[in-house]
Protein backbone atom coordinates (compact mmCIF):
# COMPACT_ATOMS: atom_id res chain seq x y z
CA UNK A 1 0.00 0.00 0.00
CA UNK A 2 0.95 3.51 -1.34
CA UNK A 3 2.14 6.22 2.34
CA UNK A 4 0.86 9.41 1.67
CA UNK A 5 3.93 11.44 1.61
CA UNK A 6 4.36 13.97 4.72
CA UNK A 7 5.93 16.70 2.61
CA UNK A 8 3.29 16.72 0.07
CA UNK A 9 0.45 16.83 3.42
CA UNK A 10 2.68 19.83 4.09
CA UNK A 11 2.49 21.68 1.10
CA UNK A 12 -1.20 21.84 0.65
CA UNK A 13 -1.49 22.76 3.76
CA UNK A 14 0.81 25.77 3.18
CA UNK A 15 -1.38 26.59 -0.03
CA UNK A 16 -4.70 26.49 2.00
CA UNK A 17 -3.34 28.53 4.34
CA UNK A 18 -2.02 31.01 1.73
CA UNK A 19 -4.95 31.03 -0.21
CA UNK A 20 -7.03 31.76 3.01
CA UNK A 21 -5.08 34.56 3.77
CA UNK A 22 -5.21 35.70 0.14
CA UNK A 23 -9.22 36.19 0.45
CA UNK A 24 -9.03 38.02 4.29
CA UNK A 25 -6.90 40.83 1.77
CA UNK A 26 -9.16 40.74 -0.77
CA UNK A 27 -12.10 41.21 1.66
CA UNK A 28 -10.02 44.45 3.06
CA UNK A 29 -8.86 45.53 0.34
CA UNK A 30 -11.16 44.79 -2.83
CA UNK A 31 -7.95 43.83 -5.00
CA UNK A 32 -4.66 42.14 -5.08
CA UNK A 33 -1.59 42.07 -7.01
CA UNK A 34 0.46 39.51 -7.89
CA UNK A 35 3.46 41.26 -7.69
CA UNK A 36 2.58 42.26 -4.23
CA UNK A 37 1.18 38.73 -3.22
CA UNK A 38 4.53 36.87 -4.65
CA UNK A 39 6.11 39.02 -2.50
CA UNK A 40 4.20 39.09 0.79
CA UNK A 41 3.94 35.16 0.18
CA UNK A 42 7.59 34.81 -0.93
CA UNK A 43 6.69 32.31 -3.56
CA UNK A 44 7.30 32.92 -7.06
CA UNK A 45 3.97 34.81 -9.45
CA UNK A 46 3.06 30.91 -11.36
CA UNK A 47 2.12 29.81 -8.10
CA UNK A 48 0.16 33.18 -6.76
CA UNK A 49 -1.55 32.85 -10.35
CA UNK A 50 -2.51 29.20 -9.92
CA UNK A 51 -3.89 30.40 -6.47
CA UNK A 52 -6.17 33.02 -8.14
CA UNK A 53 -7.13 31.07 -10.07
CA UNK A 54 -8.18 28.07 -8.19
CA UNK A 55 -10.03 30.91 -5.97
CA UNK A 56 -11.85 32.35 -9.15
CA UNK A 57 -13.09 28.91 -9.61
CA UNK A 58 -14.58 28.69 -6.58
CA UNK A 59 -16.26 32.27 -7.49
CA UNK A 60 -14.38 34.23 -4.73
CA UNK A 61 -12.65 36.67 -7.13
CA UNK A 62 -12.79 38.07 -10.42
CA UNK A 63 -8.73 37.84 -12.14
CA UNK A 64 -7.91 40.78 -13.23
CA UNK A 65 -4.74 42.56 -15.40
CA UNK A 66 -1.95 42.00 -13.11
CA UNK A 67 -3.74 40.69 -10.32
CA UNK A 68 -7.85 40.17 -8.92
CA UNK A 69 -10.28 42.02 -7.85
CA UNK A 70 -13.21 40.81 -5.38
CA UNK A 71 -16.20 39.17 -7.06
CA UNK A 72 -19.34 42.24 -6.08
CA UNK A 73 -21.97 39.36 -6.16
CA UNK A 74 -25.19 40.73 -5.09
CA UNK A 75 -25.38 40.74 -1.04
CA UNK A 76 -27.59 37.94 0.42
CA UNK A 77 -30.47 38.44 2.39
CA UNK A 78 -29.02 36.01 5.77
CA UNK A 79 -31.45 35.44 8.48
CA UNK A 80 -31.09 37.28 11.70
CA UNK A 81 -29.82 34.59 13.93
CA UNK A 82 -26.94 34.13 11.51
CA UNK A 83 -25.93 37.88 11.24
CA UNK A 84 -25.60 38.27 14.52
CA UNK A 85 -22.73 35.48 14.54
CA UNK A 86 -20.98 37.44 12.14
CA UNK A 87 -18.02 40.08 12.82
CA UNK A 88 -19.84 40.58 16.87
CA UNK A 89 -16.59 41.77 17.79
CA UNK A 90 -16.31 44.92 15.67
CA UNK A 91 -20.74 45.03 15.48
CA UNK A 92 -19.83 45.74 19.60
CA UNK A 93 -17.32 48.52 19.21
CA UNK A 94 -19.30 49.79 16.74
CA UNK A 95 -22.02 50.17 19.22
CA UNK A 96 -19.92 51.29 21.89
CA UNK A 97 -18.59 54.16 19.88
CA UNK A 98 -21.96 54.99 18.46
CA UNK A 99 -23.16 56.60 21.50
CA UNK A 100 -20.94 58.94 21.77
CA UNK A 101 -22.67 60.87 19.58
CA UNK A 102 -26.04 60.72 21.21
CA UNK A 103 -27.10 63.26 23.52
CA UNK A 104 -29.53 63.28 26.50
CA UNK A 105 -33.37 64.25 25.19
CA UNK A 106 -32.36 63.47 21.73
CA UNK A 107 -35.18 61.65 19.54
CA UNK A 108 -33.81 59.12 17.64
CA UNK A 109 -34.84 56.59 15.09
CA UNK A 110 -33.18 53.01 15.73
CA UNK A 111 -33.39 50.79 13.01
CA UNK A 112 -33.57 47.08 12.61
CA UNK A 113 -30.50 44.83 12.34
CA UNK A 114 -27.80 43.24 14.35
CA UNK A 115 -26.02 46.50 14.64
CA UNK A 116 -28.31 48.73 16.01
CA UNK A 117 -28.75 45.75 18.57
CA UNK A 118 -25.46 46.60 19.79
CA UNK A 119 -26.20 50.87 19.73
CA UNK A 120 -29.29 50.05 21.86
CA UNK A 121 -27.67 48.00 24.62
CA UNK A 122 -25.38 51.02 25.31
CA UNK A 123 -28.03 53.81 26.01
CA UNK A 124 -28.95 52.62 29.71
CA UNK A 125 -27.22 55.71 31.31
CA UNK A 126 -28.74 58.41 28.91
CA UNK A 127 -31.80 60.56 30.21
CA UNK A 128 -35.19 61.60 28.70
CA UNK A 129 -34.08 59.67 25.19
CA UNK A 130 -37.25 58.69 22.86
CA UNK A 131 -36.34 56.04 20.71
CA UNK A 132 -38.36 55.08 17.80
CA UNK A 133 -38.36 51.69 16.15
CA UNK A 134 -39.84 49.15 13.71
CA UNK A 135 -37.34 45.96 15.03
CA UNK A 136 -38.64 43.94 18.06
CA UNK A 137 -35.66 42.77 19.53
CA UNK A 138 -34.33 46.55 19.53
CA UNK A 139 -37.49 47.51 21.71
CA UNK A 140 -37.17 44.37 23.73
CA UNK A 141 -33.49 45.51 24.38
CA UNK A 142 -35.17 48.77 26.13
CA UNK A 143 -37.84 47.48 27.97
CA UNK A 144 -35.96 48.01 31.36
CA UNK A 145 -34.72 51.26 30.64
CA UNK A 146 -36.87 53.48 32.47
CA UNK A 147 -35.32 56.80 31.14
CA UNK A 148 -35.70 56.14 27.48
CA UNK A 149 -39.18 56.08 25.87
CA UNK A 150 -40.17 53.72 23.27
CA UNK A 151 -42.31 54.31 20.51
CA UNK A 152 -42.82 51.24 18.06
CA UNK A 153 -44.32 51.34 14.77
CA UNK A 154 -47.07 49.22 13.42
CA UNK A 155 -46.86 47.20 10.19
CA UNK A 156 -45.91 43.73 9.18
CA UNK A 157 -44.53 41.66 10.84
CA UNK A 158 -40.80 40.36 9.19
CA UNK A 159 -39.75 37.18 10.99
CA UNK A 160 -36.12 37.02 9.61
CA UNK A 161 -35.33 40.30 11.05
CA UNK A 162 -37.74 40.81 13.72
CA UNK A 163 -38.42 44.08 12.22
CA UNK A 164 -42.40 45.44 10.94
CA UNK A 165 -42.43 46.55 7.38
CA UNK A 166 -45.09 48.10 4.68
CA UNK A 167 -47.49 50.17 4.53
CA UNK A 168 -48.87 51.05 8.14
CA UNK A 169 -44.68 51.57 9.30
CA UNK A 170 -44.17 53.98 6.23
CA UNK A 171 -47.42 55.71 7.47
CA UNK A 172 -46.72 56.07 11.75
CA UNK A 173 -43.07 57.09 10.58
CA UNK A 174 -44.16 60.17 8.63
CA UNK A 175 -45.74 61.53 11.91
CA UNK A 176 -42.68 62.43 13.12
CA UNK A 177 -39.21 64.87 12.65
CA UNK A 178 -36.38 63.29 14.74
CA UNK A 179 -32.84 64.53 15.58
CA UNK A 180 -30.95 61.66 14.68
CA UNK A 181 -31.18 58.58 12.36
CA UNK A 182 -28.92 55.44 13.11
CA UNK A 183 -29.60 52.86 10.83
CA UNK A 184 -27.58 49.35 9.72
CA UNK A 185 -27.01 48.60 6.73
CA UNK A 186 -26.16 45.72 4.21
CA UNK A 187 -24.60 46.99 1.48
CA UNK A 188 -22.36 50.03 1.60
CA UNK A 189 -20.65 51.53 -1.89
CA UNK A 190 -18.47 55.20 -1.74
CA UNK A 191 -19.81 55.66 -5.39
CA UNK A 192 -23.31 53.87 -5.60
CA UNK A 193 -24.82 54.69 -2.03
CA UNK A 194 -26.24 52.62 0.47
CA UNK A 195 -28.79 48.92 -0.15
CA UNK A 196 -30.57 46.40 1.28
CA UNK A 197 -31.93 42.81 -0.03
CA UNK A 198 -35.53 44.18 0.38
CA UNK A 199 -37.54 46.57 -1.39
CA UNK A 200 -40.16 47.29 1.57
CA UNK A 201 -37.12 47.92 3.86
CA UNK A 202 -35.66 50.23 1.47
CA UNK A 203 -39.08 52.53 0.99
CA UNK A 204 -39.18 52.80 4.88
CA UNK A 205 -35.58 53.55 5.25
CA UNK A 206 -35.57 55.77 2.49
CA UNK A 207 -38.83 57.66 4.88
CA UNK A 208 -36.34 57.66 7.77
CA UNK A 209 -33.55 59.59 6.23
CA UNK A 210 -35.93 62.53 4.80
CA UNK A 211 -37.58 63.23 8.70
CA UNK A 212 -33.83 62.67 10.45
CA UNK A 213 -31.71 66.07 10.53
CA UNK A 214 -28.88 63.60 11.14
CA UNK A 215 -28.25 60.11 9.54
CA UNK A 216 -25.69 57.79 11.12
CA UNK A 217 -24.88 54.50 9.31
CA UNK A 218 -23.29 51.64 11.57
CA UNK A 219 -21.84 49.28 9.71
CA UNK A 220 -18.86 46.61 10.04
CA UNK A 221 -16.07 47.17 6.91
CA UNK A 222 -17.20 43.30 5.36
CA UNK A 223 -20.27 45.63 4.27
CA UNK A 224 -18.09 47.85 2.33
CA UNK A 225 -17.79 47.72 -1.90
CA UNK A 226 -21.05 46.00 -2.11
CA UNK A 227 -24.91 46.55 -3.52
CA UNK A 228 -27.93 44.48 -2.56
CA UNK A 229 -30.59 44.50 -4.76
CA UNK A 230 -33.28 47.49 -3.36
CA UNK A 231 -31.29 50.75 -3.38
CA UNK A 232 -32.22 53.29 -0.30
CA UNK A 233 -30.36 55.98 -1.09
CA UNK A 234 -27.22 57.66 -2.08
CA UNK A 235 -23.90 58.22 -0.01
CA UNK A 236 -24.47 62.00 -0.19
CA UNK A 237 -27.55 61.31 1.95
CA UNK A 238 -25.59 60.16 5.03
CA UNK A 239 -23.51 62.60 7.24
CA UNK A 240 -21.76 60.25 9.28
CA UNK A 241 -20.24 56.36 9.20
CA UNK A 242 -19.34 54.41 12.29
CA UNK A 243 -17.50 51.37 11.45
CA UNK A 244 -14.71 49.32 12.36
CA UNK A 245 -10.39 49.99 11.42
CA UNK A 246 -11.37 47.59 7.91
CA UNK A 247 -12.60 50.10 5.98
CA UNK A 248 -11.10 49.93 2.31
CA UNK A 249 -7.97 52.83 2.14
CA UNK A 250 -9.90 53.84 -1.01
CA UNK A 251 -13.71 53.84 0.66
CA UNK A 252 -12.36 55.57 3.18
CA UNK A 253 -11.09 58.93 1.54
CA UNK A 254 -14.15 58.43 -1.37
CA UNK A 255 -16.46 59.30 2.19
CA UNK A 256 -14.15 61.88 3.55
CA UNK A 257 -13.82 63.68 0.11
CA UNK A 258 -17.65 64.02 0.46
CA UNK A 259 -17.88 65.86 3.59
CA UNK A 260 -18.52 62.27 5.41
CA UNK A 261 -17.36 61.52 9.14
Amino acid sequence: MKTKDPFDREEKEITIGRRAKIMELLDIQGHVGVTELSRRFRVSEVTIRNDLGNLEEKGVLIRARGGAIKNQRVSIDYHLSEKSKRHLAEKQGIGKKTVELISNDDTIILDSGTTTLEVAKNLGGFRNLTIITNALNVAGQLVSSPNIKVIMLGGTLRHSSLSVLGPVAEANIRDYYCDKLIMGVDSIDSRYGISTPTIEEAHLNRLMIEIAKQVIVVTDSSKFLRKSFAFIAPISDVDVVVTDANVPADERKNLESLGIT
